[in-house]
C-alpha cells in the first residue's frame, strides 16, 4: 500500500497533524495499536490539559474545536504559586491584562476524541487500528512500515507519535535524553465546599506538590506528584482519608473537599529526542519531547510542533519540492528544537529546585517566588507567552 504520509500513533499529536494536513491532496495512513472503538471513544483516564491561547488557536483553525462540547472547557483566570505551607504566593491574573483567561482545561479523552471526530470522514485519511509497526525502513527514495498483520505501507514521509517511549524513535536510531524524576503523579477530581473562582493552584509542598486546576465553580482537577516509593500510601487511603489529606494540605482554601472520580497515577518521566529527524523519518508530539507536567507544556509542544511541520510540508508542495527531503525536515527541526531544548532544559530544573527539601534550596525558591511576583517584566513575559496566539515560543503556567 503507498501513501505520501504514513503517521504512527492515533494519539493527539497524530490524529491532529493528519488533520493538519488535510487541505492538501496527500494521502495519508493513520497506524494505531488500539482499536477503532477506542480512538473514536476514549475513556476518561484522569488528565486535563491546560490549553495555551496558541493551542486554542490552532484547534479551531483545524476545527478540532468545534468537537468540544462548550460545557467540557474551563476557563483558568488566576493562576497562584505557592511554596512550602506559606500563604504567599507569585500571582498570575488575566484581568491586569484584559484577557478573558490565561489558560484554558480540557480533559484529556475530550481532547482526544475531538480530534477523532474531525478525521473521521476525511477521504484522504486511513486509520489502520489494532495493529502495531513491526520494522521501518527509509532510504533516500522512499521510507516503509512493515506492520504486524503482514501489511506493508510505503510513503515518503514516515512520522512517529507513539508516545515519548517511541518504538519508532529508536529502530530509526534516534536517541533520546531521559530524565527519570523518581516521582508519581497522582490525578482525580474532587469536588469541594467553596467556589475556586477560576483560580489554579500550584502548590510546592515538602515532598510533594499539588496542583488544584478549575473545572466547574465547585469542582477542580487535582494532580500529586510523589517520590514513587511514597505513591501507594496515597493510592490506596481510604476515600475519606484521602479528602481529609487533600483538603489539610491545601490549607481548607476550598472547604470540604470530596473525591468524585478514581485516581489514576502515572510515572513522570522527561525525554527529549536528540534529534527530530532522520531519513525521510520525523517525530512529532511526544515521541520528540514528553514534559513533565509541573509547566503543561507537553500537549501544548506537541500541538505547536505538527503545526510547524504541517506548514513546512504545505510550503514544499507549494513549490513543488518533494516532501520528505532533508531541507524540508531540517527546517521543521531547527524550529521546533530551539523552543523545545530550552524548555525540556528549564523545567527540568524548576523542577529540581522545588522538589529539593534542604534548607538553603527552600530559602533559594523563596526569593525566587518574591523577586518574580515583584519584578514585573518576569511576569509580563509568562503572561505573554501563555496568552500570545501567534506561533512562538509558549510558556503556561500550570499542570
Amino acid at each position: 500500500m503507498t501513501y505520501d504520509v504514513v503517521i504512527i500513533g492515533a494519539g493527539p499529536a497524530g490524529l491532529s497533524f493528519a488533520r493538519s494536513l488535510a487541505d492538501t491532496s496527500l494521502k495519508i495512513a493513520l497506524v494505531e495499536k488500539n482499536s477503532q472503538a477506542t480512538v473514536a471513544n476514549p475513556a476518561y483516564d484522569g488528565r486535563d490539559i491546560a490549553l495555551t491561547h496558541l493551542s486554542l488557536k490552532i484547534l479551531q483553525r483545524l476545527g478540532i474545536w468545534a468537537h468540544i462540547p462548550a460545557d467540557a472547557v474551563s476557563p483558568i483566570e488566576r493562576a497562584k504559586v505557592l511554596d512550602g505551607t506559606s500563604d504567599y504566593a507569585l500571582l498570575f491574573d488575566s484581568r491586569e491584562e484584559k484577557f478573558d483567561a490565561l489558560g484554558y482545561i480540557v480533559a484529556n479523552n475530550v481532547i482526544r476524541q475531538a480530534c477523532y471526530w474531525a478525521i473521521k470522514d476525511l477521504p484522504t485519511v486511513d486509520l489502520i487500528t489494532d495493529t502495531t509497526v513491526e520494522h521501518v525502513f527509509s532510504d533516500a527514495q522512499s521510507a516503509s512500515a512493515v506492520l504486524t498483520n503482514g501489511e506493508i505501507l510505503d510513503c515518503r514521509l514516515l512520522v512517529a507519535a507513539d508516545t515519548r517511549f517511541s518504538a519508532t524513535r529508536r529502530k530509526m536510531g534516534i536517541g533520546a535524553d531521559l530524565r527519570d524524576f523518581a516521582r508519581v503523579a497522582i490525578v482525580c477530581q474532587m469536588e469541594h465546599e467553596w467556589s475556586n473562582d477560576r483560580t489554579a493552584f500550584e502548590c510546592f509542598h515538602y515532598q510533594r506538590t499539588l496542583a488544584v486546576l478549575p473545572l466547574a465553580a465547585n469542582r477542580s482537577s487535582i494532580v500529586i506528584t510523589a517520590p514513587t516509593d511514597k505513591a501507594d500510601e496515597i493510592l490506596y487511603l481510604s476515600e475519606a482519608d484521602f479528602n481529609r489529606d487533600v483538603q489539610r494540605r491545601f490549607a481548607n482554601r476550598l472547604g470540604k473537599m470530596t473525591l468524585i472520580t478514581p485516581r489514576y497515577h502515572y510515572p513522570l518521566v522527561g525525554v527529549h529526542a536528540k534529534q527530530f529527524i532522520a531519513t525521510r523519518f520525523a517525530l512529532i508530539g511526544d515521541a520528540a519531547v514528553g514534559m513533565h507536567p509541573v509547566t503543561a507544556h507537553g500537549f501544548n509542544l506537541g500541538l505547536s510542533g505538527q503545526d510547524i511541520l504541517s506548514r513546512e510540508i504545505k510550503a514544499a508542495l507549494n513549490q513543488g519540492r518533494d516532501i520528505g527531503k532533508a531541507r524540508v525536515l531540517y527546517a521543521y527541526q531547527n524550529q521546533h528544537m530551539r523552543v523545545t531544548k530550552p524548555l525540556y532544559l528549564g523545567t527540568n530544573t524548576l523542577v529540581s529546585l522545588f522538589t529539593n527539601d534542604s534548607l538553603p534550596v527552600k530559602a533559594l525558591r523563596k526569593a525566587v517566588l518574591h523577586f518574580s511576583n515583584h519584578f514585573e517584566p518576569i511576569k509580563w513575559l509568562i503572561k505573554k507567552k501563555l496568552t500570545d496566539d501567534s506561533p512562538k515560543i509558549h510558556l503556561p503556567l500550570v499542570s
